[in-house]
């Protein structure tokens, strides 16, 4: 009797926390949405839509998986599970991807990024009353000379891109709006010797939700563009919510424009009245918030010419730090004072009005030392003269030679002494009971919400760390992918919390104790080593525990059809 050889009917491939990621995106409803607003061309294997959903899978894979090896990523993984039946690796090549770019970049990343999150928010109640505007900067690899002049799509689409396709007869240049300039300008990533473009990002601080994205060129000035981003995230997303910014927000031209919003925001110390207020404020002036280690004292403004209320915020842990910088400070600047003393005493003048005038010169350049007892010796000096035709050799002059000491200013001392620590809140809210001391000091330091996102885009394991694509506006598309990324993992990460708060219940952190609100990638890494197995035609999933089924319980349908075969 011959052996029967099941072998080769038996098919394993890797699912992993995909099949969470992929039925996020399937809940948030992002291929449907990508595909009503790009749209879809017949005989496509891969719409847009799941292209996005194909590098959303990509980028929160939890490796680094560059786009140029995108189909290597989806190699022994649960494709056709994920995607749908009949999409194969291949079919994800870098021309597919770059033409969905494309066609992304044509449509307009901030409005499609927009509609999506706007829908996301509504169906999942986010907590909309307050958002936080930042900004930052992706350094890039390459030349970037010039921007490409026009963006190619190609119609129709073939069923399978190629290396040859891309170049084709078929590909029509298509007119687009002015692409950002890949360029040098101020790097957050503290790296000026490469080119750069900005990503401003707006966050819910309901679980960091992003809710608007705008690429930018980069040499842009958060200044020059935060208030006109306020008013575009308020027209296309309809929402009264309070705007809070740091202080690049806060200049008369920006405040002026910002009218018909609220908003919250930082006021620069470099603003006379600012530096005034911070210095001369008594300690007891202030009054303890709520808030552990902060007290405020609030004060009215018209900064700008528009009515607004000040919060002067002293931090306790801030004003140490601060005073210990002070004092190294000073000591620096008691050095630098004493060694520019002793070289104008070296100087000779020729007569005791100038050294007079020019330890007063002096002294109107040090900040926190003032020169004092000034006066001025006398002394000889013996010239010699190589004229042959002079009677005497040799002569005498006088010249003189500042004489003074150094003193601590110490009213400037006393004045950066009582800064330390504080800063200014300004908002355009002028009634207390609708923004409490205590909730504007709250309120601004949730404008973490956006920095947290940005270092989240930034981590190494993510697809963006450095990014390679050859055009402009492929990059500016890439951006809204990232965005699409960040929105499917705090949306994810919200769900779960909400989940367990709601239930009661809790799960094991990395450190094995007990908590309500794990991080979706501590999540997604309890979901490794978990399979699709095929075998005879019937599927099964692999090493779904208890612990994991857990887990699925706490997310949404969508989630769990990918692991329970629903």
């Amino acid at each position: 009797m011959k052996p029967v050889h099941q072998a080769t009917e038996l098919a394993v491939s890797n699912l992993d926390h995909l099949g969470l990621i992929a039925g996020l995106v399937d809940e948030i409803e992002i291929v449907q949405k990508i595909n009503e607003l790009v749209g879809e061309q017949p005989g496509e294997i891969v719409s847009p839509g799941l292209a996005v959903k194909a590098m959303i899978i990509n980028g929160l894979g939890l490796v680094s998986a560059p786009l140029y090896l995108f189909p290597k990523f989806f190699e022994g993984k649960a494709l056709e599970h994920l995607m749908g039946e009949g999409i194969q690796a291949s079919h994800l090549n870098e021309y597919r991807l770059g033409r969905v770019l494309d066609k992304l970049y044509l449509a307009g990343s901030s409005q499609i990024f927009t509609t999506i999150a706007a829908s996301a928010a509504q169906k999942f109640e986010l907590d909309t009353e307050t958002s936080h505007l930042d900004s930052t900067s992706f350094h890039l690899h390459g030349k970037y000379e010039s921007e490409l002049p026009s963006v190619s799509v190609i119609e129709p689409e073939t069923a399978l891109d190629s290396e040859d396709s891309e170049d084709s007869e078929s590909t029509k240049p298509v007119s687009s709006a002015v692409p950002i300039k890949i360029t040098y300008g101020y790097s957050r990533d503290r790296r000026p010797d490469l080119k750069q473009f900005i990503l401003d990002l707006i966050c819910s601080s309901d679980g960091d939700v992003p809710l608007f994205l705008r690429v930018g060129s980069g040499n842009e000035s958060d200044r020059a563009i935060f208030a006109s981003i306020c008013q575009e995230f308020k027209q296309q997303l309809n929402l009264d919510s309070l705007m809070v910014a740091d202080s690049a927000l806060y200049s008369a031209p920006n405040l002026e424009m910002l009218t018909n919003l609220r908003w919250l925001t930082r006021v620069p110390l470099s603003i006379k009245q600012a530096q005034q207020l911070v210095s001369q404020l008594n300690e007891a002036e202030f009054t303890p918030s709520s808030v552990s280690g902060y007290s405020w004292s609030e004060h009215k403004s018209n900064y700008g010419g528009i009515e607004q209320r000040w919060l002067v915020v002293e931090s306790s842990l801030r004003r140490d730090s601060d005073r210990q910088k002070l004092e190294k400070k000073l000591k620096k600047a008691q050095a630098e004072a004493e060694n520019k003393l002793q070289e104008l005493s070296k100087i000779e003048f020729a007569c005791a009005a100038d050294a007079a005038a020019a330890a007063h010169r002096l002294s109107k350049q040090l900040k926190f030392y003032n020169i004092t007892q000034v006066s001025s010796k006398e002394i000889t000096v013996k010239t010699n003269t190589n004229d042959p035709n002079a009677r005497e050799k040799s002569s005498s002059k006088q010249r003189f030679k500042v004489q003074a000491k150094l003193e601590p200013d110490t009213g400037a001392i006393a004045k950066e002494t009582k800064a330390c620590g504080r800063f200014i809140l300004a908002t355009n809210v002028l009634e207390t009971q609708q923004l409490e001391p205590d909730d504007m000091i709250v309120k601004y330091k949730e404008q973490q919400s956006a920095e947290r996102g940005f270092g989240f885009l930034k981590d190494p394991l993510f697809f963006t760390d450095s990014v390679f694509l050859k055009s402009p506006e492929r990059i500016e598309a890439l951006a809204l992918v990232m965005g699409l990324c960040l929105l499917v993992y705090t949306l994810g990460q919200r769900l779960l919390r909400h989940s367990l708060q709601r239930t009661n219940s809790q799960l094991k952190n990395q450190l094995g104790k007990q908590t309500n609100r794990p991080t979706l990638r501590w999540i997604c890494q309890i979901f490794q080593s978990i399979h699709l197995v095929s075998l005879q035609g019937i599927q099964q999933i692999s090493n779904l525990t208890a612990e994991r089924m857990a887990i699925l319980n706490l997310l949404p349908l969508s989630c769990k059809s990918y692991y329970l075969l629903i």
